[in-house]
């Protein structure tokens, strides 16, 4: 402190933590700990590279399926045409069979929402290091391979289903990497 400022005496006690009133000071984690977990941190006590990779992936994957997701619910009627066709006029007189399954592409369109949402509350938990974070980071990728399964049939460029395999694909190895495991405080594999 300085003598300049008028009314601060030369030997100031320390500022009260109300907080701390009453509880001994804890001993400071040793070096290299990372914390209370034990696990080591990153020397910028950053997150590190292939968890902000998965944090970024996820996010932008996400996105993807939210574009998606929306899409196919704006769309539906025009959707479930392309894909189911218009009936014939004279054997069903009152709607044709595209409109009958706009209801199911509304169906996977929230459903693609769903999951959207799920990776990217997930990718947005990163920082907090919790174990079940990293688990629903597992589940989110497992997903997506289930997801791509689903694209085999649908999508006619094959290239866009090849590069959404590579990316379910690391989605589901980037969490089970050592810095990842370590990050979130998983136990080290046998």
């Amino acid at each position: 402190m300085s003598t300049d400022e008028p009314g601060t005496p030369e030997s100031a006690p320390p500022p009260q933590r109300p907080w701390a009133r009453g509880n001994p000071p804890r001993p400071p984690h040793p070096p290299g700990s990372g914390g209370p977990t034990g696990h080591p941190a990153p020397a910028d006590g950053g997150m590190p590279a292939p968890v902000s990779s998965l944090r970024v992936l996820m996010t932008v994957v996400g996105g993807l399926q939210a574009v998606l997701g929306l899409a196919l619910v704006t769309n539906s009627v025009s959707i479930a045409k392309s894909l189911w066709g218009e009936d014939d006029a004279t054997f069903y007189a009152d709607r044709a069979t595209g409109e009958e399954h706009s209801g199911t592409v509304v169906f996977v369109g929230v459903l693609i929402l769903a999951v959207a949402a799920w990776g990217i509350l997930t990718a947005l938990k990163f920082p907090t290091r919790h174990p079940n974070v990293r688990n629903s980071a597992i589940a989110y990728g497992w997903t997506n391979l289930g997801f791509t399964l689903f694209l085999w049939a649908f999508l006619p460029i094959l290239l866009l289903a090849l590069i959404w395999l590579v990316v379910a694909i690391l989605l589901v190895v980037r969490p089970n990497q050592p810095e990842t495991r370590a990050w979130f405080g998983a136990p080290a594999r046998l």
